[in-house]
This record gives structure tokens, sequence and C-alpha cells, in this order.
């Protein structure tokens, strides 16, 4: 009998940890081509928001399965989070149906696994300064999963509405025991910083070339159509840049997408896939002074292996109940 699974079952075991390394696996075997996935089919759902549907066949470890998301930036007025999903999984020997979940919880969780994944391979082994631009769950995600790969001493938090960005500065602080910081500008949270997260809900650019430093890493999370940008051509020219997905990325980050309209870049910009890093196949950063940014738009791969995660560790202690299908 098929298993149901809340969001509290699976937030029971999925610890940040063990997801990324979980997002380290599906990442390289995505890069070794040990993956089928299509790219996500979107509707726009007459301009209220946005609906995806993303499934992923993983060869090793075996998965089978599909997200259903929905991506409405009006929710939080409703007292809704912006991203909404449903991941439902299947036996990838036979296509029976082993369980449906709550996928926003892991949608939240392994977008900040995965930029995590990129710090670990991509940022300087000394970084130390985290700025972090936006306020929303993500904001929150990232700082919790960053900070299991860097040790670092302070985070700067930059969002449009001050007040928001104060609050979380409060929370953060709690939470983590590190010096939190809520800052007015962008360049105030960029002055300094070793790793830059992004994870706003602009599409317009809210990082610029002229606050990143040298030695940089970013990693670019909020912006995930064709037509949306946080990062500015300058910034994405002059930076190494890895991807999840060639091919993804090519068809909808908007951060490369534009410069590559503009003239600025070709396709060839693109170092390498993060996968391709994590599986030794490309170095990664070259240099200490080397700008080094992370595109990442998320992958149906990432939400169906940790669904599998959940799933076998829920059976294995007794969480979730049956449905009848």
């Amino acid at each position: 009998m098929p298993v149901l699974l809340t969001e509290a079952d699976v937030r029971a075991v999925l610890p940040m940890d063990d997801l990324i390394a979980a997002m380290e696996t599906a990442l390289e075997r995505f890069s070794a081509g040990a993956v089928r996935q299509p790219l996500r089919s979107v509707v726009d759902t007459g301009g209220h928001g946005f609906y995806g549907v993303m499934p992923a066949y993983l060869e090793d470890p075996p998965a089978l399965g599909t997200k259903l998301v929905s991506v409405y930036h009006g929710n939080p007025a409703r007292g809704l989070t912006s991203h909404l999903a449903t991941i439902v999984l299947h036996d990838p020997e036979t296509g029976e149906l082993q369980a449906v979940m709550d996928g926003r919880y892991i949608t939240e969780a392994r977008t900040a696994a995965v930029s995590a994944a990129s710090v670990r391979r991509l940022a300087r082994e000394d970084a130390r300064a985290l700025a972090i631009f936006g306020t929303g769950v993500q904001a929150r995600s990232h700082a919790a999963a960053l900070l299991r790969v860097r040790p670092f001493a302070s985070i700067r938090v930059w969002g449009r509405h001050g007040d928001r960005a104060a609050a979380l500065a409060r929370d953060l602080a709690v939470s983590t025991g590190v010096r939190v910081e809520a800052v007015a500008t962008a360049r105030d949270a960029a002055a300094g910083a070793d790793v830059i997260a992004l994870v706003t809900a602009s599409t317009e650019p809210v990082l610029t070339r002229d606050v990143v430093r040298e030695g940089t890493h970013v990693c670019a999370v909020g912006a995930c159509r064709p037509n949306q940008r946080e990062m500015d051509t300058a910034l994405v020219r002059a930076g190494c840049v890895f991807v999840d997905s060639r091919e993804g990325a090519l068809a909808e980050a908007g951060d490369l997408v534009i410069p590559m309209k503009e003239g600025a870049i070709e396709a060839s910009h693109i170092a390498a896939e993060l996968g391709e890093v994590i599986g030794g196949r490309h170095p990664g950063r070259r240099t200490t002074d080397e700008i080094t940014i992370f595109k990442s738009l998320g992958m149906a791969v990432e939400d169906v292996a940790a669904a599998r995660l959940a799933f076998e560790r829920s059976v294995a202690a007794g969480l979730g109940r049956g449905v009848i299908v």
C-alpha cells in the first residue's frame, strides 16, 4: 500500500548533512549520464504564478518519481509560502506507486543543500563572511545549510524590506550562534563577503560586479525563468560559471540567457556542471582570486533522490500512513 508522508514526516528523516551528501551523489550521477530527466514543463497560470511538472529516473541508487510544484509570489499575503509542491514516488522496477509526500520542505531543503555542495567545492577554504540577499524561506535554509560546509564567523542579511531583514537577522543569530547583521543596502551586504547567496524573488539584478570582490563565490538561486535574473551582465561575464544542468541553464536561466542575447557571453562561458566537479571531471576553482558563480535552477533528480531517502527512512521508522488509490 502506498504511503502518505507529511512535511513533519519528511523533516524528521532528512537532516541537512545527509541531504547535502545525497544531493552531491545525485548531481554527480546526473553529470555522469546516469539520470533520465527531461526539461521541466512549466505552465503560466494566467499571471498568478507558475505550475511545473518535474519527472526523473535515477539509475543508482534507483529511484523514479515526479514533483508537481507551484510558484505563486502572492501567496505570503494569504499566509502561504510562495513555493508549494507534492512529490509522487514510484517503484523504479514496476512503476507501482510507493509514496505521495509533501514536497515543500524537500524543495526548500534540497535547494539549500545543493548550494552548500557548491560552497564546499567552489568557495575558498578560508571563507568566513557570508552575505544573504533575500529574507524568505530560502534565506533561512541557506544560512543553516552553508554553515554545515564552512565555519562562517559573520552573516550579513539584506532585503528590500528592512523590517523583514532585521527580523531574519535576529532569528538567525539565535538559531546559528553566529554574528548576524541586517544591512541597509546590497552594497553593504556584499562588502567583504566571501560567499554571497542570492535567494530573492527579484526579476532584475540585485548584485552587480562592482560590489563583488575577487575570490567571492556566488550562489544564484532565486531567478528561475529566462526573463529573470539576480546578477548583472558584468558579474556573469567576470565569473567562472558553474550550473546544475547545462541544458536547463541554457533554456531557463535568465542570469545566463539574457547576457547571451546581449552578446556578452556564449554558451561556452559555462565552465562545468557542479556534478562534474564533484565527480572529479573538472577542477572547480582555479585560483584564490577567481570569482566563482553557481547558477542553480533546481532539478527533478534532486527532488526524487531526496524523496527516495525520505521514503526509505520513514518506512524504517514507522512514519506515514497508508493510502488507498
